[in-house]
């Protein structure tokens, strides 16, 4: 559980400081602006590489357990709810 806070609070931490970078921005000279489109392409890359990486992990967990627990695997065994004994 303490992996998972850990893991959101990166994650948050990932997206709000590029956010509030860009909210408060302002160039050095008067007249410099920011360009909104560069900024919200750079959040979106940012965003989807998240998006990539989790559903990477989420898929190679599910993959893993399939593998893990199908029936012709050598170590499965049925549980106790499955109301067989062998």
């Amino acid at each position: 559980m303490k992996k998972l806070v850990v893991l959101f609070l990166v994650l948050a931490v990932i997206v709000v400081i590029p956010a509030v970078q860009s909210a408060f921005a302002a160039g050095a000279e008067p007249g410099e602006y920011l360009d909104r489109r560069v900024v919200i392409w750079n959040l979106f890359f940012k965003m989807m590489t998240i998006a990539f990486v989790v559903g990477a992990v989420v898929s190679g967990t599910m993959i893993w357990q399939c593998w893990r627990f199908r029936e012709s695997h050598p170590k499965a065994k049925p549980t106790a709810y499955e109301g067989t004994d062998w």
